[in-house]
């Protein structure tokens, strides 16, 4: 069966259909890397303001702990405990983070299968449709 291509300024709705579908998904596209962008700029600036204020604070904590007089030495095991909780937590986080990616890279390969697949589907669709018009369509030989 050959395929009927839309000429000139027709009106054909599968023809007004697959321009406005094929025009919303190049606007779509051309806008990701955009966000993409954007984001990762977000990201680096709250993790920048973060470690400001963190920094920020732990000064301003020390002077005043200073000024007041307060002795500040821990006993070994307190630093022990501190220093393996965050240990621990830098660990947790980590697996975290290998989790999340590999959850990302499973989504994108069930995608991707999705996206093949329904390639396949529509081609066994047009098979089966092109099968039910050749049955009820008569030839002219």
């Amino acid at each position: 069966m050959s395929e009927v291509k839309p000429q000139g300024n027709t009106k054909d709705m599968f023809s007004i259909y697959q321009q406005n579908v094929d025009k919303m998904f190049a606007g779509v596209k051309q806008s990701i890397p955009q966000y993409h962008q954007s984001i990762t700029n977000v990201q680096q600036e709250y993790m920048q303001a973060l470690e400001n204020m963190l920094g920020s604070t732990i000064t301003l904590q020390k002077e005043f702990v200073k000024k007041a007089g307060v002795p500040t030495n821990m006993p070994e095991a307190t630093v022990k405990a501190i220093r393996d909780t965050t240990e621990e937590l830098v660990k947790a986080t980590s697996l975290q983070n290998q989790m999340v990616l590999a959850t990302i890279d499973a989504a994108q390969q069930n995608i991707k299968t999705f996206n093949d697949n329904a390639k396949s589907f529509a081609d066994l669709n047009r098979n089966v449709i092109q099968s039910w018009i050749s049955a009820f369509v008569t030839r002219n030989n």
